[in-house]
């Protein structure tokens, strides 16, 4: 399933104060642990103290986000981008699949350093490990949550957070989408943008502006 997931994706084409106010900084290159003994690498971007997560797509990495992580830190979002087990530097621990634990450590990991609220975004394949800390998490340990064109998760109806899911109207994936909205609980959002693109290839199209505010706009709200 795994496999056939990834194809299909693929076709679709430190410790201390950390918070503090200012100019957008060139990426802090830093590493922290998941739950289950990997080692997770990410870029951080710091500014103000409410920060988020970003989880790429099957075909991309911490350093694909370009303009928009630069949206993000322009309105004072601490930013930590991270490269998913298998990704870069990044080395699974004892549960090799296990996406959504890079993304509670990221979490954690800006919590631990003074960060005052965490929310993530996820793009596809990074969408269903999001998705998945969610179920996973603690109520209230991520603020809200972005799911763009993200991939299924089993059990929808366990995710504790505020969440945004936003796709291209005649994208491949796009039915599953809605299905994993109508039964993911309250609150939560579901926005379909005109065209086919998927995830993060949105970012390449002309909806690109459209969906950066709507992102940042409903993180920030």
């Amino acid at each position: 399933m795994k496999i056939c997931m990834v194809a299909i994706l693929l076709s679709l084409s430190l410790a201390g104060d950390l918070w503090s106010a200012g100019q957008d900084q060139p990426g802090l290159e830093v590493s922290f642990s998941s739950a289950d003994k990997g080692t997770v690498y990410a870029l951080l971007y710091q500014q103000g103290d409410s920060a988020v997560v970003l989880g790429h797509g099957a075909i991309f990495n911490k350093e694909s986000w370009g303009e928009f992580r630069s949206e993000l830190t322009a309105r004072g979002l601490t930013v930590l981008a991270l490269d998913f087990r298998g990704y870069g530097k990044s080395v699974a621990g004892r549960k090799p699949e296990a996406l959504y634990e890079d993304v509670l450590a990221a979490v954690r990991y800006l919590k631990q350093n003074g960060a005052r609220r965490v929310s993530v975004i996820g793009a596809s394949m990074g969408g269903g490990a999001a998705a998945q800390a969610a179920a996973n998490s603690a109520p209230g340990e991520i603020a809200k949550l972005v799911l763009l064109s993200p991939v299924p998760i089993n059990q929808p109806e366990r995710i504790r957070s505020n969440v945004l899911f936003v796709a291209s109207r005649d994208e491949a994936l796009a039915a599953g989408i809605k299905a994993q909205f109508e039964r993911t609980p309250e609150p939560k959002r579901l926005v379909l943008l005109n065209g086919s693109a998927h995830a993060q290839h949105i970012f390449k199209t002309n909806r690109a502006g459209e969906l950066s505010r709507l992102i940042v706009d409903f993180l920030t709200d």
